[in-house]
């Protein structure tokens, strides 16, 4: 099991630019396998808690089911578009991939119904963004097995 922790621990820089992407905005977005099969995205919000990353479900929801069935889902910070200009100041995008462990119930106010708390076993971690000149995508990506590799595409 890869913890945030573990991540952080292992490439603390690149750790801190992504969890900046996440931190950047209240909404993110979830992919999840439908029992189908095929791909559901729902909005969801996350949280950095104790050296984790967790997340939760509301009850009854889709995605909470979908998890519970096969745990594995994307997640993606909220894009925001590069300034026309200024594309080298863009700071990308975030996506992480894994499995959704579920950690119990979690009730999000007093009035709010109890849902369920996920935390994250990473499997890959990335952070796509422009080159200092905007020339050139850069794609790094992280995984628990090769760790921190980076591409550029032109």
């Amino acid at each position: 099991m890869t913890a945030w922790r573990d991540f952080e621990q292992a490439s603390p820089e690149f750790a801190r630019r992504v969890r900046a992407l996440f931190d950047a905005h209240k909404h993110k977005t979830i992919a999840t396998l439908r029992a189908d099969g095929s791909p559901r995205i729902s909005g969801i919000e996350v949280v950095f808690e104790d050296g984790e990353l967790l997340f939760g479900s509301m009850p009854n929801a889709r995605k909470g089911a979908d998890l519970h069935r096969d745990p594995r889902f994307a997640l993606h910070s909220a894009p925001v578009d590069p300034i026309d200009g200024a594309e080298a100041r863009w700071p990308g995008e975030a996506k992480i991939s894994g499995r959704a462990i579920v950690a119990g119930p979690t009730t999000e106010g007093p009035e709010s119904p109890e849902g369920e708390r996920f935390r994250v076993e990473l499997a890959e971690v990335v952070h796509t963004h422009l080159d200092d000149k905007a020339t050139m995508l850069v794609i790094e990506w992280w995984t628990p097995t090769h760790g921190l590799r980076r591409v550029e595409r032109a």
